[in-house]
Parts: structure tokens; sequence; C-alpha cells
């Protein structure tokens, strides 16, 4: 048989033979599920001098606070995002405490709680 031959017998054996399930992995006996994480302690660090992570903070540290258009202008980021830095960067990893008040203008002002 020549090369081409002998290939072509074997695709037309491997089409023949039934094909083996994946089947689903289990953990190993004796391992134990992950513990939940703990929460973080707030970071004693501040931000870098200049970045917008620091013009946020300074923002939200006045007695007044900002109002999102403040944050958006302060860091040329859209709605969705200044928020989702709000409740990822500062209250979850920094462990800040934020405070949203409604002002009379009907703003929604965002302000570093105080202890």
């Amino acid at each position: 048989m020549n090369t081409s031959a002998n290939h072509a017998s074997h695709k037309a054996t491997q089409a023949t033979l039934p094909r083996a399930r994946a089947t689903k992995r289990s953990a190993p006996a004796g391992t134990a599920p992950k513990a939940a994480k703990k929460p973080k302690a707030p970071s004693k660090r501040s931000a870098r001098r200049g970045t917008k992570t620091a013009k946020i903070l300074a923002l939200l540290r006045r007695p007044a606070g900002a109002s999102l258009p403040e944050l958006r202008k302060a860091t040329g980021w859209q709605s969705h995002s200044v928020r989702g830095f709000l409740s990822g960067a500062v209250k979850k990893k920094m462990g800040l405490h934020i405070d949203s008040v409604a002002r009379d203008d009907g703003e929604r002002a965002y302000r570093l709680a105080s202890k």
C-alpha cells in the first residue's frame, strides 16, 4: 500500500470508532471547599499625587462632597465608570465608606463618611 492509501484507510477506521465522552472531573477526596474571602482592612496608603484616584478622593473629602458631574469632569470618565470606581476601588479595595446624599438641587452628592 502506498502512503495515501494507508492514510485513507486509517481515516476510515477512525470514523467508525465511537468517541469517548468527556466526563466531569470531581475534586479529589480530602480537599475542602475554598473558604470565603475576608474583607480587606482599610488601606493605610493614600493615592499617588496627580492620579485620578487622588483627584476623586480630594473631591470626596470636601464637606459638601462631589456630584457625579463633578467627578466625571475631574476624571474624564463616563457615569457608570465613576460609580463602578466608587464601589469597587474606593469601597471594596480601599475599605472607605461613602455617603450618598441628595442635594437640594436634585443632584446626588458622594462624600467620604466620617468615622
